[in-house]
């Protein structure tokens, strides 16, 4: 008896001990987490006007498209939100000119998934604006579960977050090289570094939809740079850049499915940045003086960071623009760098 019960009471202070250890583990973990968010949020503090200027921003209802936005609005640039959704958009319009003051913001209809919105939209923003200084390409979508394919055949994610943009980019060039000096600005990931870009499978309808968010940044790091030389060799006057805008608190993390979603949306609320630190990096490259000239580099934390080997490999990223051309239906006409 005597002994049982003491081999009862070791197991209950084990369990107690391991479920101590259990939470420290995690509080180290999460402190950590934050303490490295909070070292690396770089807050770009310029004051730079851009009164006179044009700024098309994809995907700017919400997160940090949302933010970059209100920044570029509050420094009196005209601003078209290009957007999917016009109906939440339209109360996002309706914030921004409130609080910045600034009723020069436009909302246009525009779904990257399909290249045929796009092209209406490229061409209205052809025929209306005079010029275009920046281009954001900020919009990103992230479907964890589901295989999806668009109206062009394309895979869901991949459509939306690089061959969509892919299109767009090229149909703006003219007016951004008549705007020029002029910046193309690409939001991607660090999350690039989890995938590998596979050319023989390009357009990839049958890999798991999370996979594909990262090789979709890989894809978009691949297009900036590929861009940028194009951009450079012309002497166009336009610069490219992409960025990593950290992990963020943003609406992409409401695809993980239950019951992923509860422990993860913990840790997002306390641990990732907010979306106005986020959204730095965007604005840093958009505004800046002091890369004004700077062409083809990735950025965090409004600073300028290493990329890995293989996705500077200049063989694959032309080959790679190749693929995109074909995927995107690229026209005879349509223009390019």
């Amino acid at each position: 008896m005597w002994y049982a019960e003491t081999l009862s009471y070791l197991h209950t202070v084990n369990l107690v001990a391991l479920s101590i250890n259990a939470v420290l583990i995690a509080v180290i973990f999460l402190v950590t987490i934050k303490a490295y968010t909070w070292m690396t949020t770089g807050m770009y503090r310029g004051t730079t006007n851009m009164k006179g200027k044009v700024v098309i921003i994809t995907g700017c209802n919400s997160g940090i498209g949302k933010e970059t936005a209100k920044d570029m609005a509050k420094r009196g640039a005209r601003l078209i939100m290009a957007c999917r959704n016009l109906e939440t958009s339209s109360t996002v319009k309706d914030e921004i000119v409130k609080e910045s003051g600034n009723t020069d913001v436009v909302l246009m209809q525009l779904d990257l998934s399909s290249l045929d919105s796009v092209r209406q939209f490229a061409a209205k923003v052809i025929k209306q604006e005079a010029r275009l200084d920046v281009l954001v390409n900020n919009a990103g979508v992230a479907n964890t579960f589901g295989k999806k394919t668009t109206e062009d055949g394309l895979e869901l994610t991949m459509a939306t977050n690089q061959y969509g943009p892919f299109l767009l980019t090229h149909l703006l060039l003219p007016l951004l090289k008549k705007s020029a000096p002029s910046r193309i600005v690409i939001v991607a990931s660090d999350l690039y570094k989890l995938a590998k870009l596979n050319l023989t499978k390009p357009n990839p309808t049958n890999q798991l939809p999370a996979y594909l968010y990262y090789v979709s940044k890989y894809a978009n790091i691949m297009f900036s740079n590929e861009l940028a030389r194009r951009l450079s060799d012309s002497n166009a006057g336009v610069t490219c850049n992409c960025l990593h805008p950290g992990i963020i608190d943003s609406g992409i993390w409401r695809n993980v499915p239950f019951p992923l979603n509860l422990p993860l949306q913990l840790v997002v609320k306390t641990m990732f940045k907010t979306t106005e630190q986020g959204a730095q990096t965007s604005i840093y490259l958009a505004v800046s003086e002091d890369v004004a000239k700077t062409n083809g580099k990735y950025f965090k934390d409004c600073k300028e960071a290493s990329l890995r080997s293989d996705i500077l490999d200049d063989a694959n990223a032309k080959k790679y623009w190749e693929i995109c051309e074909q995927l995107v239906k690229l026209q005879p006409t349509d223009p390019r760098p």
